[in-house]
């Protein structure tokens, strides 16, 4: 019996640290999906924004995919340790229902007997002293038996009302969750209402569209143009003055943490590294992007993600301010600023707060990029 208690009593000690776990992913994936409600409601009225919704509603449905899996995921641990527990509970009773019957016979026994005067007349009338004090004994072992009996049926009573608290816990959890799914798929419906919704405006209206991303190409095109050069300068005059061990050692610790970087923001991606199709319009790709784009709280603080200095502090057409700061043969850009905090030259550190982002077109978006010399590298493999 022992160990059956110890067991379920594992069993549900595991429960919580699988349940934090899971509403840890959980509310993360909450927090993306206001963020992404909050940029989509400041977009709700402008046309011109139809391109951005789509991607943002479809990114809040792929969150809210992962939400839904969580609450299944969660829903199938929570049925499977009900399940054991109810089993183990059955097993826990069945004892307590056969010790009941046993310690029932010791008390009718008991009853029967329970003039002392018949005890004592039990032991004086033995035939020899041996006999009376194995008599004794016996008596005694006897008085024992129903103690600890009655002590270990209160024990398991205890046990068993503790357990099936814990299991009525447990289903009332599985039923939260499971409603919570339910609200999920039906937001999934909404959403994919909205989808809908604005890739029949894409189609309605693609010149105009295209235009657009005609304009977007351009400033992308001259982002791009513009740190290439300074990326290009900055290592020409490294290159002068020859590479310091400093340089060496910082270069490498950068390569060091690729996958370990702190995120330059607390927000959601909304637009990954590389080409991509158009999401609506046939043989269209969308200008290529050299870094990612992060949806964030309005006026959200913008810090370095290593150490380093500051290389260029320059102004670009859609991008407002942006910091160019260099590891060693590294490069991170922080786009989209409204103000910076930091010189040109100055030396920054991990974590430290150079910017605060910009609200463009009614847009909270930062644009990071990583650069290793002149190539542009997927900031998502270099970001933990």
């Amino acid at each position: 019996m022992k160990r059956l208690v110890l067991c379920l009593s594992l069993l549900l000690a595991l429960l919580p640290l699988q349940a934090q776990k899971s509403s840890g992913r959980k509310a993360q994936l909450e927090k993306e999906i206001a963020l992404l409600n909050s940029q989509l409601k400041t977009n709700a009225r402008d046309r011109d924004k139809a391109l951005r919704n789509l991607n943002l509603v479809q990114r809040k449905m792929t969150r809210r995919k992962a939400l839904v899996s969580e609450s299944e995921q969660q829903i199938r641990v929570l049925d499977d340790s009900i399940s054991r527990c109810q089993r183990d509970l059955g097993r826990l009773q069945a004892e307590y229902d056969t010790l009941s019957v046993y310690y029932e016979r010791l008390v009718r026994s008991a009853y029967k007997n329970r003039d002392a005067r018949l005890w004592y007349m039990y032991i004086l009338s033995s035939d020899s002293f041996s006999q009376g004090l194995r008599r004794f004994g016996y008596l005694r072992s006897f008085s024992r038996e129903m103690s600890a009996q009655g002590e270990q049926l209160l024990q398991m009573q205890s046990e068993l009302e503790t357990q099936a608290t814990r299991l009525s816990s447990l289903k009332k959890d599985a039923s939260a969750v499971r409603e919570s799914r339910v609200r999920e798929m039906k937001e999934l419906q909404v959403e994919e209402a909205e989808v809908n919704g604005l890739v029949a405006q894409l189609k309605s209206d693609r010149a105009r569209y295209q235009q657009q991303l005609a304009r977007k190409q351009k400033e992308m095109s001259e982002l791009k143009r513009k740190t290439d050069e300074l990326i290009k300068r900055k290592t020409a005059e490294a290159k002068k003055k020859a590479t310091t061990a400093v340089d060496a050692a910082l270069s490498s610790s950068f390569a060091a943490n690729k996958g370990k970087l702190p995120w330059p923001v607390e927000g959601t991606v909304t637009g990954s590294f590389g080409s991509h199709p158009h999401p609506v319009y046939k043989n269209v790709t969308l200008p290529f992007n050299n870094g990612v784009n992060v949806a964030v709280v309005r006026n959200a603080a913008v810090k370095a993600v290593f150490d380093g200095t500051v290389a260029s502090i320059h102004v670009m057409p859609g991008y407002n301010q942006c910091i160019l700061i260099q590891h060693g043969d590294y490069f991170t850009l922080y786009c989209r600023l409204k103000t910076v905090s930091v010189k040109e030259g100055t030396k920054v550190k991990t974590g430290q707060v150079v910017g605060v982002v910009d609200t463009i077109g009614g847009e909270d978006e930062i644009h990071f990029e990583l650069w290793k010399g002149q190539s542009p590298q997927n900031p998502e493999s270099w970001l933990r």
